[in-house]
Parts: structure tokens; C-alpha cells; sequence
């Protein structure tokens, strides 16, 4: 990795993922974050990392890089370093709206809630103001895409570096 041969601190989180490549199954290793990368550098300088061969920009609000959370990359570290399967999976916020893919409610949309612990769909009935709510498997759900959020197209397309993300 270019970063790293340029004496910053790098981590590339993989899992393993088997592919089935000229009939045969092969086990890859393959980006837990696909396009992105965490480095350790000082915000104020840089001006090196952007001109990464790869590097398309730093991740941040606008043109302000954002640090990630300590706890977060030590999170990502000890999931990787356990041996225990991880895989990507989709973003979900309370109040997102999200899609069961699978079951019998296959199809069904509504919007993720929080209720002791426990995750539900909300279905609504908007003309009668009324809203039903089930609990579901977090596993079987997926975000409803509306298009893309204003401005993340911008944020970075290949790295994202730990204390700032690029």
C-alpha cells in the first residue's frame, strides 16, 4: 500500500468471502469497507495522503476531514483480529426507511424503529393516519435507497484513513 510505504500508519479491515472463479470456489480476502482505507495522519498536512496515487479525497463535512472514532476503529480491529465471520452490511438508522427482502412480507416497506432493545418495521396507512408495527429479524431488512444523499458522491470513492478519513 502506498500510504503505508510513505511511513503512515494504515489498516485495511478484510474478511473472507468464497467466490466461485473457472468452477472452482475460491476464499478471497476482500475489503470489509470496500474503497476505503484508515490512516492515522494530521489533518493540517495532508497534502501528502491527496497525492496518493488511489486517494481521491479525505473523508469530512465538506472540505473539513472528520476523524473516526477511536472506539470505533478499535471496534473494527478486535472483529477482524477475533477470527470470527464479518461481513459488510448495510447502514440502518432509526427512522430510515427499509425493505424486507425475504419471507413472507417480502417487499414490505416501512420505517426501522427501536422498542426496548427490539427492532420493528412500522407500516403506515398515511390517509388514515394510523401505523402498524412488527417486530423483525435486523438480518432480513435492507435500506430503501431514495437516491443518493447530497454530497456523498463527493466525500471519497477509494480511501478512508482512521483519524481522518480519506
Amino acid at each position: 500500500m502506498l500510504l503505508s510505504g510513505k511511513g503512515y500508519q494504515t489498516f485495511l479491515p478484510t474478511y473472507k468471502a468464497n467466490r466461485r472463479s473457472k468452477g472452482k470456489n475460491r476464499e478471497l480476502d476482500l475489503a470489509l469497507f470496500p474503497g476505503y482505507v484508515f490512516c492515522n495522519f494530521d489533518p493540517h498536512k495532508r497534502l501528502p495522503i491527496l497525492v496518493t496515487p488511489g486517494v481521491i479525497s479525505v473523508v469530512g463535512q465538506g472540505r473539513i476531514p472528520q476523524p473516526v472514532d477511536d472506539r470505533e476503529i478499535e471496534a473494527i480491529q478486535k472483529v477482524v483480529s477475533s477470527g470470527v465471520r464479518a461481513e459488510p452490511w448495510p447502514y440502518l438508522e432509526i427512522g430510515q426507511k427499509i425493505r424486507i427482502e425475504q419471507d413472507s412480507l417480502n417487499g414490505l416497506e416501512g420505517i426501522l424503529v427501536s422498542f426496548k432493545g427490539n427492532h420493528r418495521i412500522v407500516v403506515s396507512v398515511s390517509l388514515l393516519r394510523r401505523s402498524v408495527a412488527l417486530e423483525i429479524d435486523r438480518a432480513l431488512v435492507q435500506p430503501v435507497e431514495a437516491g443518493r444523499r447530497a454530497g456523498l458522491d463527493a466525500i471519497v470513492d477509494h480511501a478512508m484513513l482512521r483519524r481522518v478519513i480519506v
